[in-house]
């Protein structure tokens, strides 16, 4: 037979010790009827204190934990851009033949509200993408990529990136392209069929990233109003853009 553990020991002794209080009251106000009349509402009172706990305070918590998860996410979103996402999003644009019209709907100001991003992020959700490059230009894609690869490693590490989908897709889109560009020698020689293998995933790494930047974009609107301004000022759509303040 197993040995109790301290929880059983523990859970007795609490139970023991209510049994002597509800003791000493009876042998003080000789009350059986008012031990129990307290007794029964509080147990009563304990299925309401299970869903006041669980399914009200709890859920509460979680959201405020989350919150906070989503922030320290953001934190991570932005180092990415900053460090090799805003780049990646300036060279695979050049590779699009219809970026114009993405480019005019992504003209972020500082008068956007939620509904524009949601607008937006629906025809992107829509949008189809003509890549054409030549293989000199994915070969400076390479090259970037390669540079960036420990980076984007580290970011694959992150335990936390678990509770962000689209954003972990991302990487693993954008490390599968830089996979894919490392395996081969040189790329002037690959066949056509090879070059537009590689070309459709540039495409799922240009549509998963111009998504995750509007979203942090919209992130930035409205906590960081400071980074948005610098955004809207390095916006890799924007052919005008210019860091500088003109204004």
């Amino acid at each position: 037979m197993k040995l109790l553990n301290w929880r059983t020991y523990f859970i007795l002794a609490l139970l023991a010790v209510s049994a002597l209080v509800y003791y000493i009251h009876y042998l003080i106000f000789r009350d059986v009827h008012h031990i129990f009349l307290y007794l029964i509402g509080d147990i009563a009172f304990v299925f309401i204190q299970v869903l006041l706990v669980t399914l009200i305070l709890q859920k509460l918590l979680e959201e405020r934990e989350k919150n906070a998860l989503l922030k320290k996410l953001n934190m991570v979103i932005g180092a990415f851009f900053s460090e090799a996402g805003t780049s990646i999003l300036q060279m695979l644009s050049s590779f699009d033949r219809g970026a114009c019209q993405i480019a005019d709907q992504l003209l972020l100001d500082d008068t956007w509200t939620a509904a524009d991003f949601d607008r937006v992020c629906r025809q992107l959700d829509k949008a189809t993408y003509q890549f054409h490059c030549t293989r000199k230009e994915l070969e400076e894609l390479r090259s970037f990529l390669l540079k960036k690869r420990d980076f984007l490693l580290r970011l694959l590490e992150n335990p936390n990136l678990l509770e962000h989908d689209e954003f972990t897709e991302l990487l693993w889109a954008v490390f599968h392209l830089t996979e894919e560009l490392a395996a081969r020698g040189d790329l002037t020689s690959v066949p056509d069929s090879d070059f537009e293998h590689l070309l459709g995933d540039v495409n799922r790494v240009y549509s998963a990233l111009t998504r995750q930047w509007l979203s942090y974009m919209e992130h930035l609107r409205s906590d960081y109003p400071f980074l948005f301004s610098f955004a809207m000022r390095t916006n890799p759509f924007n052919p005008d853009a210019s860091v500088e303040v003109t204004k």
